[in-house]
């Protein structure tokens, strides 16, 4: 006696399947599973695409336009920041300006290690969720941005919301009596100086591994 199992017939008739109709192979069951599946993997590729995208899309030069004059350093104020216009990248006309809040180094709030170049505090506008413009609001001492509800602190720390890490800064200098704001950077929590990243991506802990730093910026011929 053989023990091989009789071939089953791919017709779901043949197999006593309720409901089932003459000439059909596949049943209902198996047609909404592998519709159900079907639209799950459509879903995630959609995800997957948008991430790739979102990564590959950012740009894998930092265009370095030399050192922007904001004004004498007389009239840079310690308690408050004051607004300027800087073009980052002169090659995109008004998309490539960007405004950035300058004050003088304070003591009494600025605890990280003095150096040359944070004796003038220069920070970017550039939310640190998804790179909307956030704004200095002088009644709260506060940089908001209208987005998505992300809050910083005087010093571009995050206070509330969903940025992942304080907003960018630039390396600053003075040269005869006036402010020059240089290239920008990115900080941790603690402050700590990083190469330029973009917005959602934390320094602090493993994140600092997780986001490499981008390559050297270019310098613009006659910048």
């Amino acid at each position: 006696m053989s023990d091989r199992r009789p071939e089953q017939s791919k017709y779901t008739l043949d197999r006593g399947i309720p409901g089932a109709f003459e000439g059909e192979t596949i049943t209902r069951r198996r047609l909404m599973v592998f519709a159900a599946n079907a639209t799950a993997g459509v879903a995630i590729g959609g995800v997957v695409l948008a991430a790739t995208g979102f990564a590959a899309g950012q740009p894998f030069v930092e265009v370095d336009t030399g050192w922007h004059d904001v004004g004498p350093l007389d009239e840079i104020p310690d308690d408050t920041y004051l607004p300027r216009v800087i073009t980052l990248d002169p090659r995109t006309g008004q998309v490539g300006k960007s405004t950035i809040y300058v004050r003088r180094r304070n003591e009494a709030v600025d605890t990280e290690k003095p150096d040359k170049w944070n004796q003038i505090i220069a920070i970017s506008s550039r939310c640190m969720h998804m790179g909307c413009p956030a704004r200095y609001v002088q009644a709260a001492k506060n940089f908001v941005c209208p987005c998505h509800g992300g809050v910083y602190d005087f010093r571009g720390e995050v206070a509330a919301g969903p940025p992942v890490r304080p907003l960018d800064r630039f390396y600053t200098r003075v040269v005869d009596g006036r402010v020059q704001v240089g290239k920008r950077f990115s900080v941790n929590s603690q402050i700590e100086r990083f190469s330029p990243r973009p917005p959602g991506q934390p320094l602090d802990g493993i994140g600092q591994y997780l986001y490499p730093s981008r390559p050297t910026q270019r310098k613009i011929p006659g910048t």
